[in-house]
């Protein structure tokens, strides 16, 4: 196969290294940091040759050369393209294979192009492990220069279910980091709903810690099942150096590296009703907030109330609240990645996009599968929720929703991305919303306008003056 470059050899860049060096691809190396390349290189044998500098790295390859980047995000990504331009020719390809903000991509793309060097942008999925045995990559940029690359990177990705590589040109220009992003808005999503899963039946029922490790591992066999599930139960097996659950030693915050941020940002950039997603980067915002929680519990009391219920009822219940959950979440994040390629006209295929994330990457499920049917039976479906078979998997589950929804607020455990999904289905489904009133408002403070039923265009009113006097005999 084609010798590549590669450039950041941290855990990323070592383990796809050793990847594309079981798959015969010949490697030129270099980090910055003294000595990773050539310890890297001698671990590879023949198939890697450590490079000192930017400009041997480019001349250690015969042209055309690609260069694939696995360095931080941000300014580290624009110093190591700044270093290798200069050594670069036409026709040269520079591929970021880091989580990028997709307008940063599009920037780099034009700076590259105008030295006639190709800059494409892989997003890559499935942390460390994935990236030594197969992630999942969404490639975005030339369609013609990422054919000619596909065979490599086909052969090192994911393989499906079945047997398909889980590597897919996804879109022109920045489209595959931006899929990327969404991807990761979605997984921030699925991680908050199983995390309020585990609150309820740990913290609200009380069950045993096996109870619920034998239900997780349960889940992980049907619907439910996915690499993020099979990761809490893998959470709840490791226990600590006493013997006790590891889990319960774990202080209850979640950080972030901004990829759920720029998924919330986009969703209200472009007006697209996203709300779990935006709900899980909030839930991990507050979960940020640990010493001013406990401040307010030891002041004010914890919210919880004890549960009094039907326990058997509530987790049969939450199994299918999660399920029905789980396909909104995929529901806004696809309806996100539609909207905003219809603004740049990147060309999206979203059955493409589902079915390279069936291996591979975080949010891998089986709910993949039926989300690739319906988008491949319908290319121009604008919301999953459209789609009947998934519609009657969501409503299947509706009146345990419910159920769960209700009996959280009811004994105050907050499970926010559990109730913003439910409202944006409710939402959906609604034909006439809460806007008029909204509408209204704001005519009356900002003259804004609103439309009519039975008359087009914007209209104003003569809205009535204030009048706060109680009506003659009381109401």
């Amino acid at each position: 196969m084609t010798a590549l470059g590669l450039m950041g050899l941290g855990v990323m860049g070592a383990n796809l290294a050793r990847n594309l060096a079981d798959h015969g691809v010949q490697l030129a190396l270099y980090d910055p940091a003294a000595g990773v390349a050539q310890h890297l290189a001698q671990d590879l044998g023949s198939a890697g040759t450590a490079c000192a500098t930017p400009e041997a790295l480019v001349a250690a390859l015969a042209a055309p050369r690609t260069i694939f980047l696995l360095v931080p995000a941000g300014a580290a990504t624009d110093a190591a393209i700044e270093s290798l331009l200069p050594h670069l020719a036409a026709g040269d390809v520079i591929i970021d294979g880091g989580n990028a903000f997709y307008r940063d991509t599009a920037r780099r793309q034009a700076t590259c192009a105008a030295s006639g060097v190709h800059f494409l942008g892989f997003g890559v999925s499935g942390g460390a492990e994935g990236a030594r045995h197969g992630p999942a990559i969404m490639a975005g940029g030339d369609r013609t220069v990422i054919e000619r690359l596909a065979p490599t990177f086909a052969a090192i990705a994911a393989k499906a279910p079945d047997g398909t590589p889980c590597f897919a040109r996804v879109g022109d220009g920045a489209a595959g980091h931006f899929v990327k992003t969404v991807h990761n808005g979605i997984e921030y999503a699925h991680m908050q709903l199983i995390a309020e899963a585990w609150q309820l039946l740990r913290r609200l029922l009380r069950l045993p810690h096996e109870e619920v490790r034998d239900l997780f591992a349960r889940w992980t066999r049907g619907a439910l099942s996915s690499f993020l599930m099979e990761c809490a139960v893998r959470a709840l097996d490791t226990m600590d150096k006493d013997g006790t659950p590891l889990i319960e030693h774990i202080i209850d915050t979640a950080e972030q590296k901004g990829t759920g941020q720029w998924t919330a940002n986009a969703a209200l950039e472009y007006g697209v009703a996203a709300p779990s997603l935006a709900e899980a980067v909030h839930a991990r915002c507050l979960s940020a907030l640990k010493d001013m929680r406990l401040a307010m519990e030891a002041s004010v009391g914890a919210p919880t109330m004890a549960f009094a219920g039907d326990s058997k009822a509530l987790v049969a219940a939450l199994e299918r609240a999660l399920l029905s959950a789980n396909i909104t979440v995929l529901a806004q994040g696809f309806a996100l990645i539609r909207a905003v390629d219809a603004e740049h006209g990147w060309g999206v295929d979203p059955a493409t996009v589902a079915r390279t994330w069936r291996g591979g990457c975080i949010i891998r499920s089986t709910l993949l599968e039926p989300i690739t049917e319906a988008y491949a039976a319908a290319p121009a479906l604008d919301n999953l929720l459209h789609d009947r078979a998934l519609w009657r998997r969501v409503t299947a589950g509706d009146a345990e929703w419910r159920q769960v929804v209700v009996t959280a607020v009811a004994h105050g455990v907050p499970v926010p991305v559990f109730s913003a999904s439910l409202a944006y289905v409710d939402g959906l489904r609604t034909g006439r919303l809460w806007a008029d009133m909204i509408a209204a408002q704001r005519d009356i403070f900002g003259q804004h306008g609103f439309a009519r039923f039975d008359s087009p265009g914007r209209h104003h009113a003569d809205w009535a003056p204030l009048d706060l006097t109680p009506p003659a005999g009381g109401r």
